[in-house]
Parts: structure tokens; C-alpha cells; sequence
């Protein structure tokens, strides 16, 4: 029998290799007429593309000191997580809702197999990994740990404070 390593299961390396696996396989898939023609090679890709987003976050929680044996078993566990130990986020909040719908739901379970849904879902499993790579890289030199400033959200403080001095004059 071979010695497995698991020393790397829990880096991001490992989401980027899932990832890559995920896009590879759907190589195998013939396109025609806008859609994938082979289902089986779409399913197993969309299939894999989504445990590279799981993976990534994962790995991410594992780093904020989270018990492997504690992480999320469910996508509501996952939105949970993010909620809790990510506030502040509506990107990744977004990217994992449509990774989820794209790739696990529609494009796996289901057997869907157009190409702008299936590449959106690629596209935002690809922010996920990104996303958490940022957030590891830059942890400690954030004055709000776990938060990332969005433009929107910069924004809307921004309005409210013209607001504020439009309505004192």
C-alpha cells in the first residue's frame, strides 16, 4: 500500500490543485452549440471545482486556529463560518453562493452543462482561493482582522458623511 502525505491538505497549494484538476477535466468535454456536450466530464469538474473553494476555505479557518475536527459538514455550516469569522465580506459571501449554485447544484447534481454558467462558477471559485490567499498574506496588518475594505462599503460611508454635512447647511 502506499504512504499517503497528508501534510499538505490543508494549504492553499492544495485548492489550487484541486482547482486545476477541476479545469483539466473539463477539457475532456466537447463544446457544442454553447453547451458542453459530454455531462459526465462536466459533472465531475464542477464537482471538483467546488471542493477547491471548500478546500480553500478550510484552510483559511484551520489558520484562525479552528479545530480540523470543528469545520463546517454543510453549505450553511460554510455561510455560517464566513459570517462568523469573515464579517464583513460581502464578495466572498457572493462568490461562494454562486460557486455553490453554479458548480455543486446546478452543474453536478443536475447535470447542466451550459458553458456561461459553468465558467462563471470556475470564475468565482477562482476568487474564493484568491480571496483567502489575501486574507492569510495580510493577517496581522489589518487593523480589523478577517475584514476586507470594499469599495462598496467605503462608499456608502463615504455618502453618509456628505449626507450628513449637505444636511447641516
Amino acid at each position: 500500500m502506499q504512504n499517503i502525505n497528508f501534510k499538505n491538505e490543508y494549504t492553499l497549494e492544495e485548492a489550487w490543485r484541486y482547482f486545476a484538476n477541476a479545469k483539466e477535466t473539463l477539457l475532456k468535454s466537447p463544446i457544442e452549440y454553447g453547451r458542453y456536450s459530454d455531462s459526465k466530464y462536466v459533472r465531475e469538474a464542477a464537482g471538483i471545482g467546488y471542493l477547491a473553494a471548500l478546500k480553500a476555505l478550510d484552510v483559511y479557518f484551520v489558520s484562525k486556529g479552528i479545530d480540523k475536527t470543528k469545520l463546517p459538514k454543510s453549505i450553511e455550516g460554510y455561510f455560517d463560518f464566513i459570517r462568523k469569522y469573515i464579517p464583513l465580506n460581502g464578495k466572498l459571501y457572493a462568490a461562494m453562493n454562486i460557486a455553490y449554485e453554479n458548480l455543486h447544484i446546478l452543474a453536478y447534481y443536475r447535470g447542466g452543462t451550459a458553458i456561461l454558467m459553468v465558467k462563471e462558477g470556475f470564475e468565482n471559485v477562482k476568487k474564493i482561493i484568491e480571496l483567502m490567499s489575501l486574507f492569510m498574506n495580510k493577517r496581522g496588518t489589518n487593523p480589523f482582522p478577517g475584514r476586507v475594505n470594499e469599495d462598496a462599503v467605503v462608499y456608502r460611508r463615504m455618502r453618509a458623511g456628505k449626507r450628513k454635512k449637505n444636511q447641516a447647511q
